[in-house]
């Protein structure tokens, strides 16, 4: 005969076990000790066909805007998003090419993370891009989360981590 007190524990057990698994890579200290954030992977939480992405720079079928490049660290970056309008409370589409070649000899990138927002992400997702394309391993893609309330002054923030675990922070306008 089973005992009816372990089998209630090992209920809660796995339902516990489940709850806090949450979504894609669930809740992650940020590196300065702050408050966590939540850290999606962009190939577990979002599944879409890129019809057109093969043209150097296109978005999801159309037009993109350039929020600029620069050099972050030893990091040569430039960003797009998908044409269209920012909407509050959405996601919306982004490219950034991180070249490490392009400054000299630089870290290998282990993983680059985007959000939209203010620097120390406050009310912000951080999502967890993707390289695409293995013909291009420069360029990560991902669809960040747009808070709602968007705070004034918010902008795509970008967050290059190497494989030593060093973090390299870089934001961009988000212009319309």
């Amino acid at each position: 005969m089973r005992n009816p007190t372990l089998s209630m524990f090992g209920a809660i057990a796995v339902a516990m076990t489940l709850a806090l698994a949450g979504c894609g890579g669930g809740d992650k200290p940020k590196p300065d000790g702050g408050k966590t954030t939540k850290d999606h992977d962009h190939a577990k939480d979002v599944k879409h066909a890129h019809k057109d992405d093969k043209k150097a720079g296109a978005g999801h079928g159309g037009s993109v805007i350039a929020l600029g490049d620069g050099t972050f660290g030893p990091y040569k970056v430039k960003a797009t998003r998908d044409e269209g309008e920012i909407k509050v409370g959405g996601d919306a589409a982004f490219d950034v090419w991180v070249d490490p070649a392009a400054v000299g000899a630089a870290p290998k990138v282990a993983a680059v993370r985007f959000w939209v927002g203010t620097e120390d992400a406050k009310g912000s997702v951080k999502a967890r891009a993707e390289i695409e394309d293995p013909k291009d391993p420069t360029r990560w893609h991902v669809h960040a989360e747009v808070p709602d309330p968007i705070p004034a002054g918010a902008k795509l923030w970008v967050e290059i981590e190497d494989d030593k675990g060093t973090l390299t922070l870089a934001s961009f306008d988000l212009k319309a």
